[in-house]
């Protein structure tokens, strides 16, 4: 009876403690780390306990660390097209699904970039999805541009190269249109606006947990 009553204070204890600090939030929680684990492998769950690894690692770094280090993480993955991947013309996939895969076309890039920089505090109103051109092949392609200084050109964040640039170093690619989510989702009126559908039906796929 004794050695019960101690073990019951020292977990009533330790609840308190864990709530006192505070637990982070983890990027993908495990019972969805589970269901990957599931339908793609061994090789898909060790890569999201890996990100949740790295993820914790640079919490405390500073941005261009971050920024660094998230463009390197999913640039490893593999170019894949959306045709190749999801019998789909254009399709943007969530980050599980990207990561899971371990394969995406240059959406997917930007969107896992996206979330990531995101849930490390980076702000989203300073993080744009960026349509540009090749120069080489005329080839549409997307970016992820972070606006780190006021009235300077922004950072790019592209899956053609691990290197970060400012926009105006780049000169193999032109930049077409470019949107914010924040701004999309407040300021949007026509909610037919193809950009805003596809980000809408991202959105309810993420919060699916759509694998």
């Amino acid at each position: 009876m004794c050695y019960n009553m101690i073990m019951k204070r020292f977990i009533l204890f330790f609840i308190c403690f864990v709530f006192i600090i505070g637990v982070s939030k983890p990027y993908v929680n495990y019972t969805l780390i589970k269901k990957i684990a599931q339908k793609y492998g061994f090789f898909a769950k060790n890569r999201f306990l890996y990100q949740q690894k790295m993820l914790d690692n640079l919490k405390k770094e500073n941005i261009m660390k971050k920024l660094n280090e998230i463009n390197l993480f999913y640039n490893q993955a593999k170019y894949m097209s959306d045709m190749a991947l999801y019998h789909k013309i254009d399709y943007w996939a969530t980050p599980y699904q990207f990561l899971a895969k371990d394969a995406g076309d240059c959406e997917d890039y930007a969107i896992a970039k996206y979330f990531a920089l995101k849930y490390l505090k980076l702000n989203p109103k300073k993080l744009y999805f960026v349509y540009v051109r090749v120069k080489q092949t005329n080839i549409p392609h997307m970016v992820l541009a972070y606006f780190y200084e006021k009235n300077k050109p922004p950072l790019i964040l592209d899956n053609l190269t691990n290197k970060i640039m400012p926009a105006n170093k780049r000169k193999d690619i032109i930049p077409v249109y470019m949107f914010n989510p924040v701004i999309l989702e407040k300021t949007l009126k026509n909610k037919k606006n193809g950009v805003y559908r596809k980000w809408d039906d991202l959105i309810k796929r993420i919060k699916k947990g759509v694998i």
